[in-house]
């Protein structure tokens, strides 16, 4: 487990009302999600997850006793059938948390319909078919909450990603406008926005020096979000702690917009 050196596991919460409930995630293998993935099992929570990155998924299932399918998202069919199965193995599930995300970089003048296509097909299509999936089974349970992750890049109005942008700025529409149908059967769904977030990927491709000062000018509190801060606000809305919350944005930016 990834802890920032501010925090003491010993010191974090505990939901018991996490133990034994089936969850589901998308893009689980790395980053934010392999996180993800190990807090809601150390809940005692029976874990299901999907990434199209087949060894450090399968790695990952073993170490902590999970369910994992390779599955590329862009494939609705596959996506909605490895929901099934996985429900048939393990149960219907009561939490669904759609975390599964790319933010390649792009120029406006390098943008093709299929660039495009293949943007929303990662970050905006999955969430919806994965939420209708999920549904018939929370109703049979008598509820059962939802986690989609927003973004603060087009918040922060940050360049050169458009087409994530896009996507991410319409988590927020599909929050809200499904919570008034889903929370007649005491589905409760929010949005999760996470900050600059510390991971293996972010520091590799887009943490430069200058991007780490930009960032520490913007945040309000001086402290390194990683993905253990993302985690635990997750943990607590798929919790019966946060039972009276839906149709919500949650961020976790240390103030950054």
């Amino acid at each position: 487990m990834t802890v920032d050196s501010e925090t003491s596991s010993t010191s974090l919460a505990s939901y018991p009302s996490l133990r034994d409930r089936r969850v589901f995630i998308t893009g689980g293998a790395t980053g934010i999600g392999e996180t993800l993935v190990q807090e809601f099992a150390a809940q005692g929570a029976k874990v299901a997850f999907v990434d199209i990155a087949e060894a450090e998924g399968k790695a990952l299932a073993t170490k902590v006793n999970a369910w994992f399918r390779k599955v590329d998202v862009r494939d609705i069919a596959a996506l909605q059938t490895a929901i099934r199965e996985a429900a048939e193995e393990l149960g219907d599930f009561n939490v669904l948390v759609n975390n599964v995300a790319n933010d390649d970089r792009h120029k406006l003048e390098d943008i093709t319909a299929e660039y495009y296509d293949n943007r929303i097909g990662i970050n905006q299509r999955p969430a919806l078919f994965a939420i209708q999936a999920v549904t018939p089974g929370m109703k049979r349970l008598g509820g059962g909450s939802i986690i989609n992750f927003g973004s603060i890049s087009w918040q922060a109005k940050m360049e050169n990603m458009a087409c994530y942008m896009i996507a991410k700025s319409a988590v927020d529409g599909l929050t809200r406008g499904l919570s008034r149908t889903l929370g007649r059967d005491k589905i409760r769904i929010n949005t999760v926005t996470p900050g600059a977030v510390s991971t293996e990927r972010q520091r590799k491709l887009w943490l430069t020096p200058e991007a780490l000062k930009e960032i520490d000018a913007a945040q309000c509190l001086p402290i390194t979000v990683v993905p253990l801060d993302i985690a635990r606000m997750v943990l607590f809305l798929a919790s019966d702690d946060s039972r009276a919350c839906t149709a919500q944005e949650f961020k976790v930016d240390a103030g950054f917009v």
